[in-house]
């Protein structure tokens, strides 16, 4: 299993160690005693998963506060454009956004840690997402941030120039207009 980098501070690509015969293949998507030995001290509490067609957007979101979430995000089936946008005022990436293709066949995580917003678009005709998540999702520290907000600049692709998106998404505000982050 390989930790990578990314430009935005504690954000990693985890690409697994994949072995494959004539029958298939076959890796671990998640080993606590790996993580462990690169300073990665998670316990993750809650799995979730998410079923999307083409062009269905889904974010920002966060969890403020105490309820705040670190999540090992991949793709089962499909392919999305992962996006975290880095929402921790004290950090040199602040509103710095990174995005990473991930997808059934090339296997890539992607480690997300507190202090992120995160989003996804489906880039196939369907795409079956899951994540662990070191925090339980608490309702009412339940936040987001638009997609189209200016001020991250986010480029999300699109063939027709339209998305699927939830009335919450839509409804989320943006940055500038936020009351409060925690």
């Amino acid at each position: 299993m390989r930790f990578i980098e990314t430009p935005l501070q504690d954000l990693l690509i985890i690409e697994p160690t994949v072995f494959t015969d004539d029958r298939g293949y076959f890796f671990e998507s998640y080993n606590r005693d790996v993580f462990a030995k690169n300073g990665l001290n998670l316990e993750f509490v809650q799995d979730n998963q998410s079923f999307s067609k083409k062009n269905a957007l889904r974010g920002l979101h966060f969890q403020a506060g105490l309820a705040a979430q670190a999540k090992l995000v991949r793709v089962v089936q499909g392919a999305v454009l992962d996006v975290a946008v880095d929402i921790r005022p004290e950090s040199p990436t602040f509103l710095k956004h990174f995005t990473i293709e991930l997808s059934a066949s090339n296997f890539k995580q992607l480690l997300i840690p507190r202090g992120f917003a995160h989003g996804f678009l489906t880039l196939s005709e369907t795409a079956l997402f899951t994540y662990k998540c070191d925090n339980t999702y608490s309702k009412a520290n339940d936040r987001g941030i638009r997609f189209d907000d200016p001020q991250i600049g986010i480029r999300w692709p699109s063939e027709n120039g339209s998305f699927i998106i939830s009335e919450k998404d839509l409804g989320l505000p943006y940055f500038k207009d936020m009351k409060e982050m925690a």
